[in-house]
């Protein structure tokens, strides 16, 4: 593999004289930046108690203005819905087929319109505004934070934290019994094919031999000890999980969104963490126990991630779990949310052990959270640990690592992947468009609506401010 584009890893300098004032950004812009950019410019930047107050109340207006607003349009379609329920019933046995037929047309997207005003209002507005809080707790809060983290890196006390012996990467045990958890992961694979619930595999050798490479090498510099089996999905999800005993999943979706490739071995390293600390198996023996294994399915397809997940395939998942009120939280399987903090830190032990960028899959984190996120990812990210919380552990972790020099960041073979993927991907989105949800489409031959409430990528303030927009659709 050619590498092409690395960085040498140095202690971080210390923190920057305060800036001038005049050189300083107004306090809002700064939350616009990647985390990246303001973990190194925080300890610089220095904002009034009036300043700090204006923008919190500004935030808080925000989320307050654009959940009503959504709320609104949510009750609107489910009147609409009503209204075309009403019309089915007064028509009787005396309706034509062809307006019976109209009617469940609208009816189906009414209801897929409210579930997606619902889950915009309940969940993805308030995860965007999450994120932007998270960013304003970091500009102030991290400076005496960094402090604390070199303090510890004079005196040595870092290396007396959970995991901190680096050094053993391999040798160690991380939690026994992985070899216990590979009959369980067969099962749980074959259940959701069974199901239905796991897309087909993506049938292409070059990107399989790239995919594979990249995951072995992450698993030979981690602790995972048992055989690892790698599978990429034929879904535009921007997704990957881990299932118990070694089966890792990676969704066409997310090596679309990679940048390089060490926010990608990022992403694996984060989900090879959760098989190593056994938590994907703790999570499916609490569900399966529970009696609900398709909510176990749900879990392993969109919660239990690298933080990467999504609401679905377009029509089949990203409205019909919503629709069916599955939006699952963590706590009601009896999950805690420091699986989430254990599998970060691991993760970035062990991109670290295999020579990568350790910023990997915090830069990918922030990127899915700042640009697609709080609509794509919103299941996970409202049943996961806080963002302020995930990215300061992350960054002392990172700060913690000792110095490698010529961490990988892109490589051609990534680049290749790409390239391979393009068209791929291109065939598969066509051929994926109108078509109805498997879980809510009762009615087929329905014209899906013509706009929904938002597009991919689309920045919380567009969504927030944009007009109304009317169903479209029907038959």
């Amino acid at each position: 593999m050619l590498l092409i584009l690395m960085t040498s890893a140095q202690p971080l300098a210390e923190p920057m004289a305060s800036l001038p004032a005049q050189a300083q950004l107004p306090l809002r812009d700064y939350l616009q930046k990647p985390y990246a950019d303001l973990f190194e410019l925080a300890p610089g930047l220095s904002f009034s108690s009036t300043e700090v107050s204006q923008q919190r109340e500004a935030l808080k207006r925000g989320e307050d203005s654009c959940r009503r607003r959504f709320g609104d349009h949510a009750k609107q379609h489910g009147r609409q819905v009503d209204e075309a329920r009403k019309q089915l019933k007064s028509g009787g046995t005396e309706i034509s087929e062809a307006r019976r037929s109209a009617l469940h047309c609208n009816i189906q997207n009414y209801e897929l319109l409210r579930s997606e005003a619902q889950m915009l209002s309940q969940h993805a507005i308030p995860t965007a505004y999450d994120n932007l809080n998270a960013k304003l707790d970091l500009l102030l809060q991290w400076p005496a934070q960094y402090r604390q983290a070199r303090a510890e890196i004079a005196n040595g006390s870092y290396n007396s934290r959970r995991w901190g012996d680096v050094k053993d990467i391999g040798f160690r045990e991380i939690a026994s019994g992985q070899q216990d958890d590979i009959k369980r992961g067969q099962q749980a694979v074959e259940e959701l094919k069974r199901t239905g619930l796991l897309p087909p595999a993506l049938e292409d050798k070059q990107i399989q031999q790239y995919v594979n490479s990249v995951a072995a090498r992450v698993a030979r510099h981690s602790d995972l000890k048992v055989p690892l089996h790698v599978t990429i999905l034929q879904s535009r999800e921007v997704n990957a999980f881990a299932l118990p005993g070694g089966y890792l999943f990676i969704e066409r979706g997310l090596l679309e969104s990679a940048d390089d490739e060490s926010q990608l071995a990022g992403v694996m390293a984060h989900e090879l963490a959760h098989d190593t600390a056994r938590h994907s198996a703790k999570l499916m023996k609490r569900a399966t126990i529970a009696g609900i294994f398709y909510q176990a399915a749900q879990v392993a397809a969109i919660l239990l991630t690298g933080g990467i997940a999504g609401i679905g395939m377009y029509y089949a998942l990203q409205y019909g779990f919503y629709g069916l009120g599955l939006v699952l939280d963590l706590k009601l399987l009896g999950v805690s949310r420091d699986y989430e903090l254990e599998a970060d830190q691991l993760g970035i032990q062990y991109a670290w052990s295999a020579g990568y960028d350790t910023t990997g899959f915090t830069r990918f984190f922030d990127k899915m959270a700042s640009k697609e996120g709080y609509v794509n990812g919103v299941s996970w990210f409202r049943t996961h640990p806080p963002f302020y919380q995930r990215m300061v552990q992350a960054q002392r972790e990172i700060m913690f690592l000792p110095p490698k020099s010529d961490q990988v960041v892109q490589t051609s073979a990534f680049l290749a992947m790409k390239k391979e993927l393009a068209p791929i991907a291109a065939a598969a989105e066509k051929e994926e468009i109108g078509k109805p949800s498997l879980l809510i489409g009762k009615e087929e031959g329905c014209t899906p609506p013509k706009k929904l409430e938002y597009t991919p990528s689309q920045p919380i303030e567009e969504l927030c401010n944009m007009p109304l927009r009317t169903v479209g659709g029907g038959r």
